[in-house]
């Protein structure tokens, strides 16, 4: 029985047109994929029909039968709450003032039921897989690592018991194991009718958890049918262009630039974080975690989400708390966060999980590169600084022609550019890449790895890479550090450990690719 109809979805903003005669259907307990490039229409096409979107759709998008197309907003409202939203960026989706149990309460009382209490509430967490439910209902959005709070997002959809989920990129923060434990979540949610209507760059993921595949290109569908059909016999060059793009563990492995001098060395690193709430506690998050890095060398630490990858990184780069340790930089130590002057803070330059999160919204491109060359060179000139920020956007090939352009006129793999021109600006010697891919499709990640490859040959730029996707590992880094638990339980060159992993937890890593 079909749930949801979309028939000749058309869309213009500005008097471009965004989609054109897009045609889907999501049945009962059924999954229906869109798939296809950034830019291609598929987010649109699933937001514009409720009105989340900018501009007037035309059409047709039925939901059980109701109209929602051509409803103002007073009579859209109910009508949409039978529907739940997965948005691809938690953290900016997610209300950074109100703590997980708020949120999710506000989200089970939606269609005005009662408030669930405290063990109702964990029951949900738990069933989106977060561990120590209970304790993460008093946290805050912040406090949650990207994957974690990707879960909590999914139990806000569906706690009001909505007919129809609509998720955009659900799992893009979340490792390969969790990627498949959230969508045999939603899979199971499915038994009791639930629709889903999903948006994913993942291929092998569609494959294995939708019902039907929707390939759309430039605002149009085209291709659909039964999802292993689509993907294993695709009719479509467009369709076989996003396959060939979808990075392989087996592929030949990179020519990677030869590491040169020991550039930093980490040793002995904790890290722990007081838990909020009536268990008061400490969560220690790093445990007597270290590793050195070289030259011109690329590092994947790698492992579940939550496992302390990010809170290591950030901890040895100095943009976070660090209780115990040592950080060497070629051979001297590394001053504590509070004490880090200029020097030191240009020495390694972040590029995070969100970009776009990360770039001022109100600030031009030009503006949020040269932010690092007033802070961190503060002796530059203006007429330095604009053609600093030229050379680094033609660097991460955008141009000049992007200055001007603010974060919100960006596709995400511009603002993933802009990122990491804002990264290069101050010259760094290394930078620590946290999840840079995790929000792209596999066209335009692919373009991100080459380039940040070439920047790594041409500067001898070591690189520091957090990251779920052992694909990503393989194709940009020497070696790989695989943490469970806060601790490195692994460590070694890429190839080496993929043909032959020796932890339990990089096993079922590469098993869940």
């Amino acid at each position: 029985m079909t749930l949801y109809a979309v028939e000749h979805l058309s869309l213009e903003i500005g008097g471009a047109r965004i989609l054109e005669d897009v045609g889907f259907a999501v049945a009962a307990g059924g999954c229906t994929a869109l798939v296809g490039a950034s830019g291609s229409g598929k987010t649109m096409s699933c937001f514009a029909p409720f009105g989340l979107a900018a501009g007037r759709p035309r059409g047709s998008a039925r939901l059980e039968g109701a109209e929602l197309i051509g409803l103002d907003e007073r009579a859209l409202r109910p009508l949409r709450a039978r529907a739940g939203f997965v948005f691809q960026q938690p953290l900016t989706a997610l209300t950074p003032h109100l703590t997980i149990g708020a949120q999710l309460a506000e989200s089970a009382s939606a269609l005005g039921g009662a408030r669930p209490d405290r063990r109702a509430m964990a029951a949900m967490l738990d069933r989106v897989g977060l561990s120590d439910p209970e304790a993460k209902l008093d946290q805050w959005p912040h406090r949650l690592s990207g994957g974690e709070r990707q879960r909590v997002m999914i139990a806000c959809a569906t706690a009001h018991g909505p007919r129809l989920l609509v998720a955009d990129e659900p799992t893009s923060a979340l490792d390969a194991e969790l990627r498949h434990a959230i969508l045999d979540v939603i899979g199971r949610l499915r038994e009791d009718g639930l629709g889903v209507l999903l948006v994913s760059h993942d291929l092998p993921l569609v494959a294995r958890h939708a019902d039907r595949v929707v390939v759309m290109d430039a605002g149009r569908v085209v291709e659909d049918g039964p999802a292993r059909a689509v993907i294993e016999t695709p009719a479509q060059e467009v369709t076989r262009a996003l396959i060939a793009a979808s990075p392989r563990l087996d592929s030949p492995p990179p020519d990677l630039p030869v590491p040169g001098a020991p550039l930093i060395e980490a040793r002995g690193i904790a890290v722990g974080f007081r838990t909020p709430g009536w268990r008061r506690g400490r969560f220690q998050a790093v445990a007597d975690a270290g590793f050195a890095l070289a030259e011109g060398e690329a590092l994947a630490i790698v492992g579940r989400s939550g496992s302390g990858k990010s809170t290591l990184a950030r901890a040895v780069a100095r943009l976070g708390p660090c209780d115990s340790g040592a950080v060497l930089w070629r051979g001297r130590p590394l001053p504590p966060r509070a004490r880090m002057g200029t020097a030191e803070r240009r020495l390694i330059q972040p590029v995070f999980q969100d970009p776009a999160a990360s770039l001022d919204p109100r600030w031009t491109v030009a503006q949020s590169i040269a932010e690092p060359l007033r802070n961190l060179i503060p002796a530059m000139d203006d007429a330095a600084r604009a053609a600093r920020v030229g050379a680094v956007l033609d660097e991460v090939e955008l141009g000049e022609r992007f200055a001007a352009r603010r974060p919100g006129e960006l596709s995400g793999g511009q603002a993933q550019r802009v990122a990491i021109a804002r990264a290069l600006a101050a010259d760094p010697e290394a930078i620590l890449l946290d999840e840079a891919t995790s929000a792209l499709d596999v066209l335009v990640a692919g373009r991100i790895l080459a380039l940040l490859g070439r920047l790594q040959a041409s500067r001898r730029l070591a690189i520091l890479a957090i990251t779920h996707d052992l694909a990503v590992a393989h194709a940009l880094c020497h070696r790989l550090a695989v943490m469970e638990a806060g601790r490195i339980v692994e460590i070694g060159p890429v190839p080496q450990l993929l043909a032959s992993p020796q932890s339990a937890a990089l096993t079922r890593l590469v098993a869940a690719q």
